[in-house]
Formats: structure tokens, C-alpha cells, sequence
């Protein structure tokens, strides 16, 4: 369903966001979308849970939007993927992402974004994601060497560069997409945002993550176990589907190019979380067996 008007312009911005079964944070998500200074000029919605259509809720949209609803649940990999094509498809110059448990964080965050790209000649940006509960403190920590920055302040005030969180707030150029691809289906979720990064990273195009805006979104930081004071972390999911998706789908990214050499790395983090913090070695058994089903791109669903 589509309530196209015109073709788009030149610098045309397309605002991508995947949802299912979240209606009410969808609604949340395209109110400001929805106002942004510089408006978007179309909206593409992949709904990825029809049984639970968020049809009215996209029709509620004040700009000219098509929603698409799979009838086969794709991940946000391939949600994401197909709501890029449809945007490239229309003519976008830009393609914003957005997922539908978070927002940007005001009116502003697409003009600073566009701003941003053109002044420095940016492939891609991003803003800074936060804590949606508390804005001061990041969604995800991001690690800066041996250290692990968990609020706004500890990042500095301008500008990250080559450093960029791709499915939350990023924007793309319609010409970098041409580079680097769409996410990969078979990746369903989880680690389909690391390795649309490291695919970028290889392209050598400029990119990064302007510190002057931010998008919401809800606290991750509980999946990341500390060690050794808070030197390592280990990824460690609360459940055992979304465990089962991000060992894999980790297991397949370190064994591409320009991530193979962190692979022991990972086997000796791991080994040490799982035996000598958590005391299970049974849950290391898992991990290796499902990275060792990502690294042969044995990509079954749970």
C-alpha cells in the first residue's frame, strides 16, 4: 500500500523503518520522523509481523509513505534490505534508517545528519545512539581502545570518525549502498549491523558518527558481561534464540575479510567469561559449536 504522489527529487531522503508486532513504538517512532525540519520525502515500511498488521498505523503518516508487509518473517536483516532496494527503487539520493523500538531524539537530527554529510563529504553518518530511559548514558557501550565509553560526554563533542551505528538513525548515500550492498538475508538479525560496517570499513569511503545528534534507543548494555575490571566483555544474551543468532552470525563475520584476526581473540574471551567468570563450560561447548556453524555459512533458522 503506497500513497505515492510524485516522483522524488534531487537529494531526496527515504526513511526506512522495520517493525513487527510493535505498534505502539512504531507510532512513537514515526511521530517524529514525522516532524523533522527537513522533511523526509517518503517513508518506506517493511512490517515484518502482518499477522498483527501496523497498516493503520503507517496510514496515519503525514507524508507520502509505502508500507510492505512480509508474509515471511525476514529479520531485520533482510527487512532492512528490502525496504533499502524499494527506497534505491524510487530514486532516494539518501536513505535514512530507523528501527521501530527507537526514535530520533528531536526534530532536528535529519537536517544535523544531511548537514553533516555534505560539509565533510561523508559516504554515510550516524548519530549517537542513547539511552532512550537516559539520554546522558549510551544505548550500547562502545569500546575505544582497552576502554569501554558508556556516556555522550566520554565520546567529546564533534565528531567519530569511521566509527558508526548503521541500523539506528544511520544515513546512507544512495551511492554508497551501490558499494557496500544491503544487509545480508541469511543473517536474519543480529551481526547483520557488524558486517554492513565491516563492508563499509573495507570500502575505504569516508563515514562516521556526528556527536552534535543523537537517536533513542532502549538500554543493550546489560547483554555486555564485564571482565577483568572492565578491560573485556563478552556478549552474553538474555535468551537463548537471541544467543543463538548472535554466536552464529559471530562465528560467519570472523572468518571475512578484515575481521579474521580477531578470531582467537574471541575463543580466549569467551573461553574465560563462560569458564572463569560464569562457571559453564557447557555454554562454551555452545558457543563454539555455533560459531562453528556461522564460520561454514550453515545459516538455519532457530
Amino acid at each position: 500500500m503506497s500513497n505515492e504522489r510524485a516522483p522524488l527529487g534531487e537529494n531526496s531522503v527515504v526513511a526506512v523503518v522495520v517493525t513487527r508486532h510493535r505498534r505502539d513504538l512504531l507510532a512513537d517512532s514515526l511521530k517524529i520522523i514525522g516532524t523533522q525540519t527537513h522533511p523526509v520525502d517518503h517513508l518506506v515500511v517493511v512490517d515484518n509481523g502482518p499477522d498483527q498488521p501496523a497498516r493503520d498505523v503507517v496510514e496515519a503518516f503525514p507524508l507520502p509513505f509505502t508500507y510492505l508487509p512480509s508474509h515471511r518473517n525476514l529479520g531485520g536483516a533482510g527487512g532492512f534490505a528490502l525496504g533499502m532496494l524499494h527506497a534505491l527503487a524510487l530514486g532516494a539520493e539518501w536513505v535514512w534508517l530507523a528501527d521501530d523500538d527507537g526514535r530520533p531524539a528531536d526534530e532536528n537530527v535529519l537536517a544535523v545528519l544531511l548537514e553533516e554529510a555534505q560539509r565533510r563529504g561523508l559516504a554515510e553518518v550516524s548519530p549517537v545512539v542513547a539511552n532512550i530511559d537516559d539520554p546522558d548514558k549510551l544505548a550500547f557501550p562502545l569500546r575505544r581502545g582497552l576502554t569501554w565509553k558508556r556516556s555522550s560526554a566520554e565520546l567529546g563533542t564533534d565528531f567519530l570518525p569511521g566509527i558508526a551505528s548503521l541500523m539506528n538513525g544511520a544515513l546512507f548515500r544512495a551511492s554508497t549502498l551501490e558499494v557496500t550492498g544491503v544487509p545480508d538475508l541469511r543473517l536474519f538479525f543480529r551481526g547483520d549491523e557488524v558486517e554492513l560496517h565491516r563492508r563499509l570499513v573495507r570500502s575505504g569511503l569516508p563515514f562516521g558518527t556526528s556527536l552534535k545528534t543523537a537517536y533513542l534507543h532502549p538500554n543493550g548494555s546489560d547483554e555486555f558481561k564485564p571482565m577483568l575490571g572492565g578491560r573485556f566483555h563478552a556478549q552474553d544474551p538474555e535468551n537463548e534464540v537471541k544467543r543463538y543468532y548472535t554466536y552464529r552470525n559471530r562465528g560467519y563475520l570472523l572468518s571475512q575479510p578484515g575481521m579474521r584476526k580477531i578470531g582467537a581473540l574471541e575463543v580466549l574471551r569467551f573461553g574465560l567469561y563462560f569458564v572463569g567468570v560464569k562457571r559453564d563450560p557447557k555454554a562454551f561447548v555452545r558457543w563454539l559449536r555455533l560459531v562453528r556453524q556461522g564460520r561454514k555459512e550453515r545459516f538455519y533458522r532457530y
